[in-house]
């Protein structure tokens, strides 16, 4: 090989970023994201408008829709999209939280790398100001349990304060308290709710008051057959997994038929399968119907004569749903069925919604699934209450799953940060600068309330941290523009969102901390350092 000649390693258009330029890229990247959605912080939170590829628009402040529909391609921006669906997952709010936690720890970062600090070190020092953190955050929690009505409803209007469902947020929060202690169980002392036990359907017209919380479920279907009564009072609901039709042979057959007669008895012998099947279901006593698969036009009819209420081609979810609602059985067979295998309801009636016909089994014993109808004046404003009411939803749950809450209003970022700092001295080395950027990262939560309430970011931060030397409530109380007694004033968060979003956030940024090296295969996206002008100058990346 002559001498000097390259040595190629990396195909033809590959593009690498390496050192410091990759670092401050990936930096950069990862606070356009949480710059775009920290205005939408807090009970002044902005909305934004998402408009995609095709025209249609969102318009929302919940974080976890936003960085969704930002498309982000930059793949540090999309560890950051990765932190608010984690934690979208895994509590159901505070997805704004850690996210712009996530950028302001990487801001904070920027500058000790500038100082001349290695990565691996900052990232160290994140990582024990983190566990540390975890175990401030739990010192300071207070009990709470599925009996504290109170505090769960309080929890939910601070989940809902800020979003497109502030104007009813008092009787939606305590509809949502209902609903998750009415589907959450206690096994060995230890709370559990699934929240794919609340179904929600949504539908436009009326008012955001006229939401509400239905023991039992809602079906968005019709009954099959207008003979059928519209509404069952004591209802005895029959939950079937099969087709009530004359099945076709499942192997190939051939029938000879040489005379109208023979023709005659082979429909007649149709008609009396069918007639068999809807008697088999009607002596078991019941007078509703849900059938996951389909229903034969004469079996219709049928089931119209002996007064059953019948729908048809129902969601396998839902008949799972009907099921934990009702107390009934799914069964498979109709020959099997028992009086045992059916479910009750007080009423199941089919009423028009907003032009829709939809089936509401309601008044149900002590369903372990629910239902929620959220109204609203347009389909925009629908959709934005029904994040709302997720995030609320997610954070009872929350609550009751640890039994543990905080005060709102930044006072947990506060206290934790004070008390991080009294813990860096105590942190030999160059760490101790990385538990400090991380107490002075955690402010960011409080400093972005108090200049959405228009209020002296540094003012309040200052007065916030002589509070907290003898109260660790004191947060911003954004409507009024102070600093107050969170806890007073009813502002309280599920501590698991604090503990989940620390956790991600901290994560986050020590992974993108230690990439040092950026490779781009030949034909991918290139992926240049970011322009000091951040979002408005990324172009193609975002």
């Amino acid at each position: 090989m002559a001498q000097g000649q390259p040595i190629l390693v990396l195909p033809e258009g590959a593009f690498r970023t390496t050192g410091r330029d990759a670092q401050r890229s990936n930096i950069m990247a990862a606070k356009a994201v949480a710059e775009a959605v920290r205005t939408t912080l807090g009970p002044r939170g902005m909305d934004k408008m998402m408009v995609d590829d095709l025209g249609d628009i969102t318009i929302t402040n919940d974080g976890t829709t936003i960085v969704e529909e930002m498309n982000v391609e930059h793949p540090a921006a999309k560890m950051v999209v990765e932190v608010a669906k984690t934690q979208d997952k895994e509590v159901g709010d505070g997805t704004t939280t850690a996210v712009v936690l996530t950028g302001e720890l990487l801001s904070k970062s920027e500058s000790l790398l500038d100082m001349g600090i290695h990565s691996t070190l900052i990232a160290r020092g994140y990582r024990m100001a983190a566990e540390k953190a975890q175990e401030i955050l739990k010192s300071i929690g207070q009990t709470v349990t599925l009996s504290d009505t109170k505090l769960l409803e309080e929890i939910a209007v601070t989940a809902m304060t800020g979003k497109g469902a502030e104007s009813a947020k008092e009787h939606l929060a305590k509809q949502c308290v209902k609903a998750i202690r009415q589907i959450a169980e206690e096994k060995n002392g230890k709370v559990t709710v699934d929240l794919d036990n609340v179904k929600v359907e949504k539908k436009q017209g009326a008012s955001a008051h006229e939401s509400e919380m239905i023991s039992g479920i809602i079906i968005d279907k019709e009954r099959v057959h207008s003979g059928m009564p519209k509404t069952v009072e004591g209802a005895k609901i029959a939950l079937l997994d099969a087709a009530i039709e004359v099945k076709d042979t499942e192997t190939d057959a051939e029938i000879s038929i040489t005379s109208p007669d023979q023709l005659q008895a082979f429909v007649e012998q149709e008609e009396k399968m069918l007639k068999d099947m809807v008697d088999a279901v009607a002596s078991t006593g019941a007078n509703v119907l849900f059938c996951q698969k389909g229903i034969d036009d004469l079996a219709q009819h049928y089931l119209s004569k002996a007064g059953v209420f019948a729908v048809r081609r129902v969601k396998k979810s839902d008949m799972d749903k009907l099921a934990k609602a009702t107390g009934g059985k799914v069964v498979s067979s109709i020959k099997e069925f028992e009086k045992s295998d059916l479910g009750s309801a007080k009423l199941v009636e089919e009423k028009k919604i907003s032009g829709d016909e939809m089936i509401f089994v309601s008044g149900c014993k002590n369903p372990k699934a629910v239902s929620f109808l959220v109204r609203g004046g347009t389909e925009h404003v629908v959709d934005e209450i029904d994040r709302a009411i997720t995030d609320a939803l997610g954070g009872v749950a929350a609550a009751v799953e640890v039994g543990a809450i905080v005060s709102g209003g930044g006072a947990p970022e506060i206290e934790v940060a004070q008390k991080l700092r009294a813990f860096a001295d105590s942190v030999g080395g160059r760490e101790q600068l990385a538990v400090n950027a991380f107490a002075d990262a955690l402010e960011i939560i409080p400093r972005t309330l108090a200049e959405s309430a228009g209020m002296d970011a540094i003012d309040t931060l200052v007065k916030l941290r002589a509070k907290h030397e003898t109260s660790q409530n004191f947060g911003v109380l954004v409507d009024e523009a102070k600093i107050a007694d969170m806890w007073g004033k009813g502002i309280v968060e599920p501590l698991k969102i604090k503990t989940q979003a620390v956790q991600c956030a901290s994560e986050a940024a020590e992974m993108i901390l230690r990439i040092d090296d950026v490779i781009s295969a030949s034909g991918k996206s290139r992926m240049p350092p970011m322009p000091p002008g951040g979002m408005d100058e990324m172009g193609g990346m975002m």
